[in-house]
């Protein structure tokens, strides 16, 4: 029995529809942690005679969940609680072991891996030489295969000759050769999720997404790395941790 959802009361001061009302109290609740990622959300009958309210209010309700995110839904298996990645700012991690010490299984369903000529703005980030060759990377971040985020990285020939070798972890490939970042910058903003990226993202077009750009240097200073993520804002938060 679900009892994370008791406790749901019509606020007769509140002019807004009921299923929004439900909408929100069930976001409240998964935000503060009264249901976990993966979890199965209650069913429509099983919302409906525990809350007194009609199915069709319960659905309503759990669409709003889905186009907000926090639910996704599973054919023939039911709506289940969405992962979401809290990601400190001041930590250097792979998106891999971001997800493992979350309990998710990290995946990645890979676009293309293959040497190009690198071009003029990542021959500057890279510090490379016209005519310089490149691995570029692209791929879907998948968590217990929900499409987190579509990333495109870059990095000199000299670091990875052989792209097609990358598995899951990009880090723990580099970390293998001695190559893995020791620091890195990063820049985010949002933006609006185009008809190809919101295609590969799963969500509609012009959902607000978190552009992320990060350039990661080695301990010598030299730049090896050059990553542009965008990454889904409804299952993505960053982490700061400030102090006076």
């Amino acid at each position: 029995m679900h009892t994370q959802t008791r406790g749901f009361r019509l606020d007769q001061d509140d002019h807004s529809p009921l299923y929004m009302q439900l909408a929100r109290k069930l976001a409240q609740d998964v935000r503060d942690g009264r249901y976990q990622a993966d979890q199965a959300l209650p069913s429509e009958r099983v919302l409906s005679e525990q809350l007194d309210v009609s199915r069709v209010t319960a659905r309503k309700a759990i669409d709003q969940l889905v186009e907000q995110g926090l639910v996704v839904r599973r054919r023939g298996s039911g709506n289940y609680i969405a992962p979401r990645i809290e990601q400190p700012l001041s930590n250097l991690s792979s998106f891999s072991e971001q997800l493992q010490q979350r309990g998710y299984t990290p995946r990645s369903r890979w676009l293309r891996r293959d040497l190009v000529a690198a071009d003029a703005d990542e021959q500057l980030a890279l510090g490379l030489s016209p005519g310089s060759k490149v691995a570029r990377l692209e791929r879907l971040r998948l968590a217990d295969d929900i499409v987190m985020a579509y990333e495109v990285s870059v990095l000199p020939a000299s670091v990875l000759p052989r792209p097609e070798e990358v598995d899951a972890s990009l880090y723990a490939h580099l970390s293998g050769s001695g190559n893995l970042p020791a620091r890195a910058l990063q820049h985010i903003r949002a933006m609006n999720a185009d008809a190809v990226l919101a295609g590969r993202l799963e969500v509609p077009e012009g959902r607000a997404v978190l552009f992320i750009t990060r350039v990661g240097y080695l301990e010598s200073g030299a730049p090896v790395e050059l990553t542009h993520s965008y990454c889904r804002s409804d299952h993505y938060d960053f982490v700061a941790e400030l102090r006076r």
